[in-house]
C-alpha cells in the first residue's frame, strides 16, 4: 500500500487552488459571471474526482464506495471550512466593495421587474445589507457542501475498489 496524502493536506491544496482561483476571478472582475460560477463548482468537483480517484490508486484493499465516498466528503468539509473562512475575510479585507456591487445589482434586477414596487425593493435591498454575512457564509457553505457531495459521489464512483481480503492473516 503507497501512503496517501493526508486529509489535511490534500484539503489545504484544494483550497489553496480555489482561493487563487477566486483571486484572479475577483481581479477580472468575474465574480457576477454566471459562467465564472459554474466553472468554479466544476473545479472543485474536478478537484475531488481527481483525489478520490488517487485514494482508490494508493489503497490495495479494503477500498470501497463508502470509504472513497467518506474521503471525498471529508475534504469537502475541511475546504468547506477554509474556504468560508477565507470568503469572510475576502469581502472584509481584500475585496470589501464586492458588499455593495451585490446590493446595487440586487438592487438593479429587482427595479428591473415590474413585480416589484419601489418600497419592496428598498426592503429588499435593506434586508440584503442587513444580512450580508449571514447570506454569504451559509450560501458558501450550502454551495460547497452540494459541489462537495456530488464530487465525493462522482470520485468514489470512478475511484478503483479492492474488497478486503478476509481469509489473509493480519499481523
Amino acid at each position: 500500500m503507497k501512503k496517501s496524502p493526508s486529509i489535511l493536506g490534500t484539503s489545504v491544496l484544494i483550497s489553496l487552488i480555489l482561493i487563487v482561483w477566486n483571486l484572479v476571478g475577483n481581479f477580472a472582475h468575474l465574480e457576477f459571471a454566471n459562467w465564472f460560477k459554474y466553472a468554479s463548482a466544476a473545479l472543485f468537483i474536478g478537484l475531488l474526482i481527481y483525489f478520490c480517484v488517487q485514494f482508490g490508486k494508493t489503497h490495495t484493499e479494503g477500498v470501497t464506495f463508502g470509504k472513497v465516498f467518506g474521503y471525498g466528503f471529508k475534504l469537502t468539509m475541511l475546504v468547506t471550512l477554509i474556504t468560508v473562512v477565507f470568503s469572510i475575510l475576502s469581502v472584509t479585507l481584500i475585496f470589501p466593495e464586492i458588499k455593495e456591487q451585490v446590493i446595487a445589482q440586487t438592487r438593479t434586477t429587482m427595479e428591473a421587474d415590474p413585480k416589484y414596487s419601489a418600497d419592496q425593493v428598498d426592503q429588499a435591498v435593506a434586508f440584503t445589507r442587513k444580512g450580508f454575512m449571514m447570506f454569504l457564509v451559509i450560501g458558501g457553505i450550502i454551495f460547497s457542501l452540494l459541489t462537495g457531495v456530488v464530487g465525493s459521489l462522482i470520485g468514489a464512483a470512478l475511484a478503483k475498489k479492492s474488497e478486503p481480503n478476509v481469509f489473509q492473516e493480519k499481523v
